[in-house]
């Protein structure tokens, strides 16, 4: 399969970007009402201008004449006080147009998660019906048009991921526990205990350096998988890398962190590497995990902090989960953090400051991103682009190479506007002359 149907939401040319500017005209509408009554007062001074009333003597007819010209053209229905008010309006519409579309959004969003919630309530209550009538439904399609494959209808239906993990609140609620999805995995993370990150320099070399999106995800692809891209090396036990970009008089213009994805798939209560299943649900919880804590002592180590160059953030999975959650807190460290790009990551629930730009890819097949049961958001800072690929089993559809590599290399030849913007920030990390690969291994302390 290729990489087909690219869908485009959020960024520079989102609906958030068109309420934005939407208030922009509502307060540019406003300040020419202002304008327009300041114009207005300023003619009425005519009205009673001593020339004009001196001249009364010599021609009175022609005064009042005058004088009713003016009063109609600044008072009349559609004189420039009537006129001002009218603009001013128009533009107090405009505003409210924008609050009542991001409050309609809202509204649609809550009801959304509040139908799910009220749907695990109904399961868990009535868990006899729920599994005659919706599971011999889901179990009759797998067997009649799927011969039994239960992994191809699951990629085939992914929104059903979405549609379980927003029922677990209600299900759990049934039980007497009363909780959303926010206290589901604050309640999960407690049971991964985390730990300080121990990181330790693995090696250094020197890569070309990247030149665009498929490059930056191509990058990504190794650190994720070095023993199929390095087989002639030892098998590197490293986690991280920080690619420092230098331009043509060897000046840092950027760093670029690659963050792979989980590695371990740890029951609660135990813990493995920084690259383990704790990891995942303790920063969907909004936590500051051990490997983001490792991210920034390899930020620290590269320099980042001393010289202030913009920071990329590249992630796939729960690299690209805790890639958007580490951004607060790295900008409030004094790191500067300007991009963020994902891979098959559900960040829909996680906030990342305004003036980070973050580009989301997710094979619409991929049950991974569905994980949050939340879709992005759509903000002039956060553009996801979504892209057909099945290849009909969960690990490839959410795999970088042949999948996410491909819709970056699609995306360097496309034009949106919202991923032009994007790619037009992009100068720091790609456009340098040379680079210096960092790597390090991230390590619970205490513990493997």
């Amino acid at each position: 399969m290729t990489v087909s149907n690219i869908g485009v939401s959020g960024g520079a040319g989102g609906i958030t970007a068109k309420y934005d500017d939407l208030a922009a005209l509502g307060d540019l509408t406003g300040d020419v009402a202002g304008d327009t009554l300041k114009t207005a007062v300023a003619g009425h001074k005519f009205l009673a201008e001593p020339d004009v009333l001196a001249s009364s003597l010599l021609n009175p007819g022609g005064v009042v004449k005058f004088e009713a010209a003016m009063a109609v053209a600044l008072d009349g229905p559609n004189g420039l006080t009537a006129t001002s008010a009218g603009i001013g309006l128009r533009g107090e519409a405009l505003k409210a147009t924008r609050i009542a579309y991001e409050m309609a959004d809202e509204l649609a969003a809550k009801g959304l998660d509040a139908s799910r919630w009220f749907a695990g309530l109904a399961v868990a209550t009535n868990p006899v019906g729920a599994a005659l009538v919706g599971g011999g439904a889901i179990a009759t399609d797998v067997y009649l048009n799927y011969d039994g494959d239960w992994q191809k209808w699951l990629v085939d239906h992914p929104g059903m991921v979405d549609t379980l993990v927003g029922m677990s609140p209600g299900m759990l609620s049934a039980l007497g526990i009363p909780v959303d999805l926010a206290t589901n995995l604050d309640l999960l993370a407690a049971t991964y205990p985390d730990s300080d990150a121990v990181v330790t320099d693995s090696r250094t070399t020197n890569p070309d350096a990247p030149g665009n999106l498929g490059d930056l995800l191509d990058g990504l692809a190794r650190r994720n998988s070095s023993d199929k891209f390095e087989s002639d090396q030892n098998p590197d036990p490293a986690n991280l890398d920080v690619q420092i970009i230098r331009d043509a008089n060897g000046k840092v213009t950027g760093y670029v962190v690659d963050i792979p994805g989980t590695k371990e798939w740890n029951a609660p209560f135990t813990t493995k590497g920084a690259n383990d299943l704790g990891t995942n649900v303790d920063a969907m919880a909004g936590n500051n995990t051990v490997l983001q804590k490792g991210i920034e002592e390899a930020l620290r180590r590269a320099g980042a902090q001393d010289t202030g160059a913009p920071v990329m953030l590249v992630g796939h999975s729960q690299g690209g989960i805790v890639a958007a959650q580490a951004t607060t807190d790295l900008v409030s460290n004094g790191y500067n953090v300007t991009h963020v790009l994902t891979a098959g990551s559900p960040v829909g629930r996680i906030e990342v400051p305004g003036a980070v730009q973050v580009l989301s890819l997710e094979n619409r097949n991929d049950i991974v991103p569905h994980l949050d049961a939340s879709g992005n958001p759509d903000s002039p800072n956060r553009t996801t682009v979504e892209f057909d690929n099945q290849q009909n089993t969960v690990g490839g559809n959410h795999q970088i190479q042949e999948n996410y590599t491909d819709a970056a290399r699609e995306l360097d030849r496309g034009s949106d506007p919202s991923v032009q913007r994007y790619k037009d920030g992009l100068g720091a990390f790609t456009g340098g002359s040379s680079s210096e690969m960092r790597t390090y291994r991230v390590d619970r302390e205490g513990g493997k």
